[in-house]
């Protein structure tokens, strides 16, 4: 299992890995942070009518309690939530939406 630093190159490589279903029409917002509404986490996305979700983590990061709360409501709605803090986890991502464009 490769590791991946900061939590800035777990976003750089989710990027990566997001781009790649461009030509599927994905969407993704990736919510900036302001104080203001509902907590949530630092991906949402469709693609194919599929919704899911994504928390970036540095390798040894942790999501906080408030953060837990957004994941499970999250997949109560039968949407998957990806959490990512190594290249196995990205990987799991990039299984997913390959699944869905199949």
């Amino acid at each position: 299992m490769t590791k991946i630093v900061s939590e800035r190159a777990v976003k750089r490589r989710i990027k990566e890995v997001l781009d790649k279903y461009k030509s599927y029409h994905i969407y993704v917002y990736m919510p900036v942070p302001g104080g203001y509404g509902t907590s949530t986490l630092d991906y949402l996305g469709f693609l194919r009518g599929r919704g899911f979700a994504i928390e970036a983590k540095a390798s040894n990061g942790r999501t906080t309690p408030r953060q837990d709360g957004t994941i499970a409501t999250i997949e109560a709605s039968g949407c998957p939530v990806f959490i990512i803090r190594d290249d196995q986890e990205l990987l799991l991502l990039d299984e997913w939406l390959a699944s869905v464009v199949k």
